[in-house]
């Protein structure tokens, strides 16, 4: 992968780039908005960028990139480019924007570490940047490939339901009327809202209803900030704002936390929150396609009232023959739920289980854990996080 002079020149100045690398993630997003500000109202999450999510999350996954060329030179961390890949393919990223980021990101780098960057150091990051660049280009022009259309399409909503205080979920079809591609339970879409100032703001949100529909469906799940994070912007307009007859405009459909298994493989679902969307849709897809194996559903939540798809949830895991249900709420657990966060301890794990994780990352840290101690194999353990992933940046 990397070359022997680079290798020993990012081995020697990775402890140094890292420990500046929350400036110089600083400086290039000042830099590059600052150039290209259209990128910051129509592209990146303005909530993520002022609460410092995104900055943390490219600060990580560089440093990670770079710490695996250095210590597995034969392989590509596939499972962290993937990820990347799928989030950049249905924000519709092109290959002429790592140019750009190209440009801005070294001389953040110049600016912070001064006359350190010398013409070896500058060029052994240039290695690192572009095999990172152009492996993320390669795989989502594949994506792009397999799903038809970079462009995003009109939907119109045909229903909303309030699914909870804080959770509506959205029903559309094509507002061009044409055909309905398909998808794998657990993807997502991105969402793109035209906000009161004019900016076209784009966020991410897993499909919840069944593949082979005809129809898309999502669930948003409002958020509100906590003094220190700001109220999502995307979020708040889709509650207060959008209503049948209204047209949104979707990408196709992306993700890799996707069922990969046989009929007869154990599974574990496991979600809170509002992380429940992926895993609804799970269910609902091995009830369609008769998965015969042992499914055990876990979910945790503040209250059953604010378990969004409680009905859904419920009905689909009853149609596997072989599912076992644990809700775990924090307060207001009724007869056949238990009280208190998530816990592992008494659930039977099956030898050779799939488990599938999303919710906050504390949750899935915490089950995570628990799984492995479990004997579930690091390997089979899948994730979803909403948001930056700070768990895969931080390895």
């Amino acid at each position: 992968m990397l070359s022997e002079q680079s290798a020993a020149t990012v081995r020697a100045t990775l402890p140094a780039v890292g420990a500046a690398i929350g400036e110089i993630t600083e400086r290039f997003y000042a830099r590059l908005f600052a150039a290209r500000p259209e990128l910051l109202r129509d592209l990146f999450n303005r909530g993520n960028q002022a609460s410092g999510a995104q900055k943390q999350a490219l600060a990580g996954s560089i440093a990670a990139f770079a710490t695996h060329l250095l210590e597995h030179p034969d392989t590509r961390p596939d499972a962290m480019l993937g990820r990347i890949a799928h989030k950049h393919a249905s924000l519709g990223v092109t290959p002429e924007q790592y140019d750009v980021v190209h440009e801005h990101l070294f001389a953040a780098i110049a600016e912070v570490l001064g006359e350190a960057v010398t013409p070896e150091v500058a060029a052994a990051w240039t290695e690192v940047y572009w095999l990172m660049a152009n492996a993320l280009a390669a795989i989502e022009k594949r994506l792009y490939e397999e799903s038809g259309s970079r462009a995003r399409r009109p939907w119109e909503v045909v229903e909303r339901v309030e699914e909870t205080a804080d959770v509506v979920t959205f029903r559309l079809r094509p507002a061009d009327g044409g055909p309905v591609r398909g998808f794998r339970a657990g993807q997502y879409v991105s969402v793109q809202a035209e906000l009161p100032d004019g900016a076209r703001q784009v966020r991410q949100y897993s499909l919840s209803g069944a593949p082979g529909e005809s129809a898309r469906q999502f669930s948003v799940k409002r958020v509100t900030g906590d003094g220190t994070t700001p109220d999502g912007e995307v979020s708040n307009h889709l509650h207060a704002r959008v209503r049948a007859g209204d047209v949104l405009h979707l990408s196709e459909p992306y993700g890799d936390l996707v069922l990969d298994t046989d009929a007869e493989t154990p599974l574990l679902l496991a979600s809170a929150g509002i992380g429940v969307t992926p895993m609804v849709a799970m269910l609902a897809d091995l009830a369609a396609t008769g998965h015969q194996g042992p499914v055990t559903v876990v979910h945790g939540d503040r209250s059953p009232a604010d378990h969004a798809l409680r009905a859904d949830h419920e009905t689909c895991a009853g149609k596997l023959p072989e599912a076992s249900v644990h809700f775990f709420y924090e307060h207001d657990a009724g007869p056949g739920t238990r009280t208190g966060l998530v816990d592992l301890t008494g659930i039977a794990v099956r030898p050779g289980t799939r488990a599938y994780l999303c919710g906050p990352l504390p949750f899935m840290r915490a089950v995570r854990a628990q799984l492995i101690e479990q004997g579930v194999a690091p390997a089979g353990i899948h994730y979803e996080v909403f948001g930056p992933d700070l768990w895969l940046a931080r390895g």
